[in-house]
């Protein structure tokens, strides 16, 4: 992992700040992001003494603002000239609806839309850097969510659990859906559920513990890191290994149209 260069959004603390940890202790250059700069660099100094690896970076964004993703990716690209590694693994638990300034529910912005756009603003230095892997952090409970177009914001009515399972279950659509796109590209793409963990967002959720942080990002180290995973693609994982996802996620026809509303609501479309 020395010559390896990483990006994991949300990882200033749970599993992100794990993995984090854990790639940086690899000898991988790990650009740490979050929203507080202070908290931020307390993290990255922390990770740095614990590893002895000064390749740690801070990155600040809030992603429920789509102006701040796109000046995150302008930084990774001016700062980076290469990627490897990109994990997006940033998510919110909300307890009441909530719109961001861009007009969306919180939920679906942070954890569909900021993934969505961020990883295609940052496709071609993917490409460039070639082997690289796009992993996202999904859920088990994307197998509750459903995806209907009138109440993709909750407009209908809403639910913490089922926007949050509606976006997970738009994290494994997006992964599948990306998969396809970058066939030839020697970019991967997958997602994977990382267990019930002892997080800020399952308490929040859920109100309940949960395993340990290291326990977590396992997957997603093993994901970020292993050769048993080199050129495999558009596939949903967990606890290493390869899962079958919800049904719904294999809906070719959903997968492209749910991209191309993506696409109109992140600016991308053409």
């Amino acid at each position: 992992m020395k010559d390896k260069v990483a990006l994991i959004t949300g990882s200033t603390d749970g599993i992100g700040r794990q993995a984090a940890l854990e790639l940086a202790s690899m000898g991988a250059t790990v650009y740490v992001h979050g929203r507080d700069a202070l908290r931020g660099g307390n993290v990255v100094e922390e990770i740095r003494k614990a590893t002895g690896n000064q390749r740690v970076e801070l990155l600040i964004a809030d992603l429920s603002s789509l102006e701040h993703v796109r000046r995150l990716a302008a930084e990774v690209i001016e700062r980076c000239t290469n990627l490897h590694i990109l994990i997006n693994n940033a998510g919110v638990f909300m307890t009441e609806r909530r719109m961001t300034q861009d007009g969306f529910e919180t939920t679906f912005q942070v954890n569909h839309l900021a993934p969505f756009l961020l990883t295609n603003l940052l496709l071609d230095l993917l490409k460039k850097s070639a082997p690289a892997r796009v992993i996202t952090v999904s859920s088990v409970a994307h197998t509750r969510g459903s995806l209907d177009f009138e109440n993709l914001q909750s407009e209908k009515n809403f639910g913490g659990y089922s926007a949050y399972a509606r976006s997970k279950l738009a994290n494994v659509l997006f992964t599948y859906e990306l998969a396809e796109r970058l066939k030839g590209t020697d970019v991967t793409s997958n997602c994977l559920h990382p267990g019930v963990v002892g997080t800020k967002l399952l308490r929040t959720g859920f109100d309940m513990q949960g395993a340990s942080t290291a326990d977590g990002a396992e997957t997603i180290v093993y994901l970020a890191n292993s050769p048993e995973v080199d050129g495999v693609s558009g596939l949903y994982f967990q606890d290493k290994r390869q899962t079958p996802s919800s049904p719904v996620t294999y809906d070719v026809e959903l997968r492209k149209t749910f991209w191309q509303a993506s696409e109109r609501f992140t600016g991308l479309a053409r």
